[in-house]
């Protein structure tokens, strides 16, 4: 490539880095600055051998051409313009920036004070301004050029009805893998490999749902204390791949991680971040967004722009009522889906999504983009409905096309499975879809995304094992993470060689998967909780990259894990086979054959559950019957049977009468499937599933 004395004009579309065969065209948004430089620097990132101004200022847009430039060029921009904060304006062209849409790194960020717009120990604070250039602690933007053959790929289409979803860490799944590659573990190949492909199949889950993929950062305070942003919720670069989870250096070994996925027929789902960046508050750090343009694409404190607002709890929150901004999340999503075959996406904080100057609207500008985007309304979209700011809690309140993470569920399921009073009624709307909240504008079952453990907590053998959280290794004072997780250790804090322990303990947890894949909705499964995964009742483990939060697959291979997998397999197996568990349409109680409603509930005795025994705080038995006419004229019942009570229970049946077969037992995990009659022994704190058809018309 020659050098030249200056760019030529360019085009302000499409907005990064784009090489189109003889050059690369470079298009950078700001509404405010009033220069934009281009920094060319070595292939290493190390020593700027170039710069130049973007010649060209177009719809707000800057942009330049340089011909003969060819991927693999390392840039940053410089953006100049008013430093007034109080105005909301913090341009410093001492700071080097990374562009928005880079789609590749080199180099990685090394926190300094110079990273800072401001100098950090002025009495001014962020009123003052500071000189130092911060190019030697930034990483740098890549061009790239993918051509990836995506011919042969068929992405599997998994109906929402249908789908099975498992959360799991890129790094945390694989990293201690025997069966995988030392130097894939923990990295996009290990997720491609045979051995991790296998064990999805195993259990029969239909998607993966990966922790942010998106490059980050660990925030200073954690490096300083020898931790790290582990889950990764502080994205540096909405387009590119963490580099950390590369075993190479091809983004290739995502795509084909993303293709093999898609022939064993598993969606992948990314969790994404676009509520807030890791430039923190108003006293963060300068290292794009906020010094390309802070007052458009951060929401500022209304009357003091000075100030950001952290409806996020991380210091900023991005301003999706901005043209802008929602362009650079749409175009970010598409990109995700395009280059690298992603099949659906859940939003992080997603109420800030919905966010206006009126406060969350489901017909907010965003939601509006997405159903009508021709690429991003046919996959599946997720959202974590809250956030931290006024009215953040928005279960149930998202646009139709949108499923909503229901914690709801997960905490009537655990309070109820725990041995609380009073949970009949609760229980029953989220078995059955929790259509008092998603029950509208044409939604479904579907929309509710139940789980009953996450990232985010405890995992399933913990839930069961501590009644407190014990989070030492965060070096917080134990004070981080939730302090009531609606669990029971059943008699001793942590592990225990007890054995009656240890035993109720198994059959509880059996117990809340057999009711998580018996409920109408979307299941959600954590990584490890099929094989008992711990993490030494740490409920907070964000800031641990170690084997605390890495998958021991030792227990999966012992005895209770090969077990609670067989167990975990069989559930899914069940729900897939019959459709009345995993039903697309909500149940009403209407009449499928004269005095058989399509969903109703019973009671131990045998006895349809009446005002009275719904308002009994101590009624613990619970009965849901679920049923559907078959083309060959008879009717198919299912039952979803629990019992949360100390004692054995005999339950009497509800009718109609006929041979029935016992589906599975929690009690009993080992027990195959079989004929019973109409009474039916449940040990106490068990569930269990039972079906039949019966002729009566």
């Amino acid at each position: 490539m020659a050098r030249l004395d200056r760019l030529e004009a360019g085009s302000p579309y499409p907005l990064g880095a784009t090489f189109d065969g003889t050059g690369i065209n470079f298009a950078v948004f700001s509404a405010h600055a009033e220069k934009i430089e281009l920094c060319l620097f070595d292939p290493a990132g190390k020593r700027e051998i170039a710069r130049y101004v973007l010649p060209e200022w177009t719809d707000e847009v800057w942009h330049g051409y340089l011909p003969d430039a060819l991927p693999g060029l390392v840039y940053g921009y410089r953006a100049y313009g008013p430093y007034a904060p109080e105005e909301g304006h913090r341009f410093n062209p001492n700071k080097l920036l990374l562009d928005p849409y880079a789609k590749s790194l080199v180099g990685s960020l090394k926190w300094t004070d110079a990273l800072h717009g401001y100098r950090v120990r002025s009495s001014r604070a962020d009123m003052s301004f500071d000189r130092r250039d911060s190019a030697p602690a930034m990483p740098k933007a890549v061009v790239t050029h993918a051509a990836f053959d995506w011919s042969g790929d068929v992405r599997p289409n998994v109906p929402w009805s249908e789908t099975v979803i498992y959360e799991a860490h890129v790094r945390g799944l694989s990293k201690l893998f025997e069966e995988v590659g030392p130097r894939e573990r923990g990295t996009f190949a290990a997720l491609a490999s045979a051995p991790v492909i296998d064990h999805l199949k195993r259990l029969g889950i239909t998607a993966i749902e990966l922790l942010p993929i998106h490059a980050y950062v660990s925030e200073r305070f954690l490096q300083e204390k020898g931790l790290s942003n582990y889950w990764g919720y502080n994205t540096l670069s909405f387009f590119t791949p963490e580099p950390r989870y590369f075993a190479g250096e091809s983004h290739d070994e995502l795509r084909l991680a993303v293709r093999r996925l898609h022939a064993a027929g598993i969606e992948v789902i990314l969790d994404v971040v676009y509520n807030h960046t890791a430039e923190g508050s108003e006293r963060g750090a300068t290292l794009s967004w906020r010094g390309l343009d802070n007052a458009t694409y951060y929401r500022l404190v209304d009357g003091q722009p000075r100030y950001t607002v952290n409806d996020t709890g991380t210091g900023n929150t991005l301003n999706m009522s901005k043209a802008r901004v929602i362009q650079m999340v749409a175009d970010s999503l598409r990109y995700w889906v395009t280059s690298f075959g992603i099949d659906g996406f859940r939003f992080d904080l997603g109420t800030v999504l919905g966010r206006t100057d009126e406060g969350f609207k489901p017909g907010a500008a965003f939601f509006d983009v997405l159903r009508q985007d021709p690429v991003l309304q046919r996959i599946k979209l997720i959202s974590e409905p809250w956030d931290v700011g006024p009215g953040g809690y928005q279960l149930g309140n998202h646009p139709p096309g949108f499923a909503e993470w229901n914690d709801r569920y997960r905490d009537a399921v655990r309070r109820y499975w725990r041995g609380d009073s009073s949970m009949r009624g609760e229980l029953a709307a989220r078995l059955s879809g929790s259509g008092d909240m998603f029950n509208r504008r044409a939604r479904r079952p579907w929309a509710s995304v139940n789980f009953l453990t996450s990232h985010d907590g405890f995992t399933l053998a913990d839930l069961t094992a501590y009644d407190q959280r014990h989070n030492d290794a965060n070096l917080e004072n134990n004070e981080d993470g939730h302090s009531e997780n609606l669990s029971r250790n059943w008699g001793h804090e942590g592990p225990t060689d007890d054995a009656a322990v240890n035993a109720m303990r198994a059959r509880v947890r059996r117990s809340m998967l057999v009711t998580l894949f018996g409920s109408h909705g979307t299941p959600m499964l954590l990584g490890g909780d099929e094989f008992a995964r711990s993490q030494g009742g740490n409920n907070n483990a964000y800031c641990q990259d170690n084997e605390i939060s890495w998958f021991d697959w030792r227990r999966a291979r012992e005895a209770e894990g090969e077990s609670l997998i067989d167990f975990t397999r069989r559930l899914i197996k069940i729900r897939l086979r019959y459709p009345l568990l995993c039903s697309r349409r909500y149940f009403y109680g209407d009449e499928v054959v004269p005095g058989l409603p399509d969903i109703d509930w019973w009671d131990e005795r045998g006895m349809p559950l009446a005002q009275e025994d719904w308002d009994n705080g101590e009624g613990r038995a619970l009965v849901m019957r679920l049923a559907r006419r078959l083309d060959s004229g008879r009717t198919e019942i299912v039952c979803l049977v629990l019992n949360s009570s100390d004692e054995a229970l005999v339950y009497n049946l509800p009718p109609p009468s006929a041979v029935r077969r016992l589906l599975i037992d929690s009690a009993h995990p080992d027990l195959e499937e079989h004929e019973i009659k109409d009474r039916y022994y449940l040990m106490p704190h068990a569930a269990a599933i039972i079906a039949w058809e019966s002729s009566v018309e």
